[in-house]
């Protein structure tokens, strides 16, 4: 078995990141990790590959964002102190 395990600070040394840019991105549900215990985070190998991949920057490409991501930014925006997304009148 192949598989390592790593804490946040450790991924972060390892991806030469912040471990809060981890955290963050484990967090929001952008990166696979693995939660164990109350909610202890942990990142495997294959996390860490997985991370790397989805944070590469392919040539040609104009925006820094997920294709997702870019996708619901202009159709949607948060109002509100409770951050409720609200469809745009020009989206429907």
């Amino acid at each position: 078995m192949d598989l390592e395990f790593f804490e946040p600070a450790e991924a972060a040394a390892l991806m030469r990141c912040t471990e809060a840019w981890l955290r963050d991105g484990a967090a929001s549900g952008r990166f696979p990790h693995a939660c164990w215990g109350k909610g202890k985070i942990i990142f495997t190998s294959e996390h860490i590959m997985e991370i790397a991949r989805l944070s590469e920057v392919q040539p040609g490409s104009t925006s820094n964002r997920a294709p997702a991501e870019a996708k619901t930014a202009s159709k949607e925006r948060l109002i509100g102190t409770r951050a409720r997304v609200r469809r745009l009148a020009s989206a429907n």
